[in-house]
């Protein structure tokens, strides 16, 4: 059996699901898919308990589709980011430097939500869309292209027909893998570690972010839990020590994480269990092929640092969305796929060397690079505009 439809999305993950409600609302006729229905409960078995921010102009992407009016309810604001190095001879705080979202604009820097329930309410707003027909369930196993539209072979032996196939089916993209899109991939030998906690001291809307060795450990605002401040917590380790932290029971994880986190907003409590995961940067050779746009990490992975990761991948969806409605006639064709790779490739090259050179930075064990570290934080904070580009850039303003 063959079905027709304006777009073909692989991949029902939060950035699949988020193009799924922006295509939909834009009033083409759209197709989902997906292997693994998506899990919305934050207790149920393989939830994902991170958490994203949604920077400004990501925002302004989820407004007119009715989606910012579902989130907001659920999102804790970031008014302030602070780093903050605690690379000295004690686990303590020897550089603290704040960036104020009022120093560049008068809103947050940006919301943060949990994946899980991110989810939740895109599928409940994709349920209110009659031209989306979101198959939980169901993969992508093949992918056949021409100048005029591409067929899509799904795991339930159905075939799709479409003008435009978007791959936002992760890091191992089955479709761009079928569309012959080559991928360069860094390891670090890192795992992240991801959970909520409680903690008795508010955390007042800022984003805390402490350098010490192994990776930044990251406290982001989330809203109160069982009456207390919460925050999402992302820690990140040299592989081998996060699988011996992720194995610790609770009140020595408690003990280790809340020493990691130089005691600032008091003594941690789990909220959630634990969840680990691989570090990686990945970059697709191309963001696009014949008749398909790689998005989100199918083209692009970075270490969880900045908010840039799905902010990244809804710039890909934004950047997608102005070329369909400026020439809808011309949706999937080699013009506007090569004036999408024109629009994005160099931006997410950019992030991505930033982003990796951040990191590499926060991993830095021997005291000299970590003395270097501080230095560096210290000069360019010194600097107001340097300061303000650089904020600027992390909302993703040109």
């Amino acid at each position: 059996m063959a079905d027709t439809c304006d777009i073909l999305i692989s991949g029902g993950g939060v950035a699949g699901l988020t193009a799924a409600v922006v295509f939909g609302n834009a009033g083409f006729d759209v197709i989902c898919v997906d292997p693994a229905p998506p899990i919305t409960n934050r207790d149920a078995e393989g939830s994902d308990l991170r958490t994203t921010a949604i920077l400004q102009p990501a925002r302004d992407l989820l407004e007119p589709c009715g989606l910012w009016a579902r989130l907001a309810p659920h999102a804790a604001p970031l008014h302030t980011m602070r780093i903050v190095d605690a690379g000295g001879a004690q686990p303590e705080p020897r550089v603290v430097r704040d960036f104020n979202a009022a120093d560049v604009s008068d809103h947050p820097f940006g919301w943060n939500l949990p994946n899980w329930l991110l989810r939740r309410e895109l599928v409940a707003r994709l349920e209110q869309l009659s031209n989306v027909d979101f198959r939980p369930g169901t993969g992508t196993v093949s992918l056949f292209t021409r100048q005029t539209e591409a067929r899509v072979g799904l795991s339930d032996s159905r075939r799709i027909r479409t003008r435009l196939v978007i791959a936002a089916d992760g890091r191992g993209s089955a479709m761009r893998e079928a569309a012959g899109i080559d991928v360069h991939t860094i390891r670090y030998g890192q795992k992240a570690l991801a959970f909520a906690v409680t903690h008795p001291v508010p955390h007042e809307n800022v984003s805390t972010e402490i350098h010490r060795t192994g990776g930044p450990f990251t406290l982001v605002p989330l809203p109160d839990h069982e009456g207390h401040p919460s925050s999402a917590v992302v820690w990140m380790e040299q592989g081998p020590r996060a699988a011996a932290l992720y194995d610790l029971e609770v009140s020595g994880f408690e003990a280790a994480m809340t020493e990691r986190s130089c005691g600032l907003l008091g003594p941690l409590k789990l909220a959630t269990r634990r969840s680990i995961w691989p570090i990686i940067s990945q970059k697709a050779a191309r963001m696009s092929g014949e008749r398909i746009a790689l998005m989100a990490e199918a083209a692009h992975v970075v270490p969880p640092i900045g908010a840039q990761g799905l902010n990244m991948s809804l710039a890909d969806l934004r950047c997608l969305l102005d070329l369909a409605l400026a020439h809808p006639e011309g949706l999937g064709d080699a013009e506007m796929l090569d004036a999408y790779h024109a629009a994005r490739f160099r931006d997410v090259s950019l992030r991505a060397q930033g982003i990796d050179l951040l990191n590499r930075a926060s991993m830095a064990q021997a005291r000299p690079l970590r003395d270097a570290r501080a230095a560096g934080l210290n000069a360019l904070y010194a600097l107001p505009q340097v300061r303000r580009t650089l904020m600027q850039m992390g909302l993703g303003v040109r």
